[in-house]
């Protein structure tokens, strides 16, 4: 068993992404409609670089079997835990957490599987 069937079988939860993330001109932003990833989510602090090369503490570390967009913003849980007014602006959800990091690793040995890793920080670590 390689490690991408390892993480696959443990993205046994259930996140709520908002992807694509557009500055809207007025200090905010404005993002797809949200989707339900399956994840691994880990409520650890890990120390990364961010694009400027400062250190980030994270909130927590989550991996997913596809690609998200930094910038994007995470939930842990459905989509029917969300208000329609929650779904339409992540920032009004308290628990939705900014993606500051992202690492996409190839396995080895192969050029079409990936590991999958983000790094999340709260509103004031943005």
């Amino acid at each position: 068993m390689g490690i991408v069937d390892v993480i696959t079988k443990r993205c046994t939860q259930t996140c709520i992404y908002w992807g694509n993330p557009v500055n809207d001109g007025q200090g905010g932003k404005t993002y797809d409609d949200p989707v339900e990833l399956s994840c691994r989510w880990e409520d650890d602090q890990q120390l990364f670089a961010g694009d400027d090369g400062e250190s980030i503490v994270s909130r927590a570390v989550v991996y997913v079997l596809q690609d998200v967009d930094k910038n994007g913003m995470l939930f842990l849980g459905d989509l029917d835990d969300l208000t329609a007014a929650e779904e339409a602006d992540p920032a009004s959800v308290e628990t939705a957490y900014i993606i500051k990091g992202f690492q996409k690793t190839p396995v080895l040995g192969t050029t079409t599987q990936f590991v999958r890793k983000i790094f999340l920080v709260s509103w004031g670590k943005r």
